[in-house]
Order: C-alpha cells, then sequence, then structure tokens
C-alpha cells in the first residue's frame, strides 16, 4: 500500500491542478506551452513545501525528470517493501537489543509500532498543521490577516482560522482547511 504523494498548483491566488504528478504534470505544461504569463506556485500536499518542475520539452521528458526513480533493489526485502538503512544507537542500546528474543529489526519494528500505537494521531496532525502552515506562508504570507490566521492554525483554532482568512480568495481558505483536515478543532461552546 503506497500513499501518493499529491501536489497543488496556483495560477496567482487561483487553484490550476491538483492531484498526482501523472495528472498534474500535464496541466502544467499545457500551461507551460500557452506561455501563460502569470507565475505558478507547486506545493507539496503532504509537507505543504513549495516544489518546481522542469516543464521543457516534450510532455512525457517532463514527465520523466518529475516521476520519482524507480526504487533501488539492495538490503532488506523489497519485494515486502522492507528498505535497509543505517541507525546510530549507543553501545548500551546495541547489547539491550541483541538480547531481545527474534533480534534487534524485531525488536526495534515492536518499539515503533508500540510507539506509534501510543501517539494517537497526534503526530499526523502536527504534519497537517505543519504542511498547512507551509503553505499559507508560500502563498499567502502577504495577505490581509496572515499573521492572525497563522497564530489560528498553530493554535488549531478552526473558527478564529476561517474569520481571519475571511477576505482571502476562496481556493486559499479551502486548500489551507484541506490540509489541516480534522486537526483543527471546533470552536468551544461560550459558558453561560
Amino acid at each position: 500500500m503506497t500513499n501518493q504523494p499529491t501536489y497543488t498548483a496556483f495560477s496567482a491566488l487561483d487553484l490550476l491542478a491538483t492531484g498526482p504528478l501523472t495528472e498534474l504534470i500535464p496541466a502544467l505544461k499545457a500551461a507551460f506551452d500557452r506561455g501563460d504569463p502569470v507565475p505558478v506556485l507547486i506545493f507539496e500536499d503532504q509537507t505543504g513545501r513549495q516544489v518546481d518542475f522542469d516543464l521543457r520539452g516534450s510532455l512525457e521528458e517532463a514527465l520523466a525528470r518529475a516521476l520519482p526513480p524507480a526504487p533501488r533493489s539492495g538490503p532488506g526485502r523489497p519485494k515486502l517493501g522492507v528498505v535497509g538503512r543505517e541507525i546510530s544507537l549507543l553501545p548500551r542500546h546495541w547489547e539491550w537489543l541483541e538480547q531481545q528474543p527474534n533480534g534487534a529489526s524485531a525488536a526495534l519494528r515492536r518499539l515503533v509500532d508500540q510507539a506509534r500505537a501510543e501517539d494517537q494521531g497526534e503526530s499526523q496532525a502536527r504534519m497537517k498543521i505543519e504542511a498547512a502552515g507551509r503553505f499559507m506562508s508560500g502563498i499567502a504570507g502577504n495577505l490581509p490577516g496572515y499573521e492572525e490566521a497563522s497564530r489560528a492554525l498553530y493554535a488549531r483554532d478552526r473558527a478564529r482560522l476561517e474569520e481571519e482568512m475571511a477576505g482571502w480568495p476562496g481556493d486559499i481558505r479551502y486548500h489551507v482547511l484541506y490540509l489541516a483536515g480534522d486537526s483543527l478543532t471546533a470552536a468551544e461552546p461560550a459558558l453561560a
């Protein structure tokens, strides 16, 4: 099961295209070939980071440059999705791992799974807020109310965020809320 990264492109402050690279690059290439004078900003949805693609040449050439290279084979069990990587541990950590049943790799997998279970989605929520914040900074940093909207985003206050973004273009407001997802809290009811 792979989560294919998605990207969103804005032409000025309007949504141009969104989706995986196989859908996004053709739309961007068409705008590039038309010679659209408006600059396009492209963001990776999972991180909110701004990215750029070389759209020169044919569509196939642009896609070949944009798509990630095929996974390399090497240590691990590639057919199972296992990739060999290095980690740095202190000697006491290695000693403890060597004493664990089923070996060090199994012990590390159990520890990671346990930590993920205890996390209860907090890491995922934090990553969504950070992605929305990067996107907001990249495209809306000069818009009125940006600083207050940013504070509301990091406070996870959906009502205040929507209020601060009320004068922004609809595509930008929608995308900030889309990236933040369910990590924002609804407004607390007022106490009487």
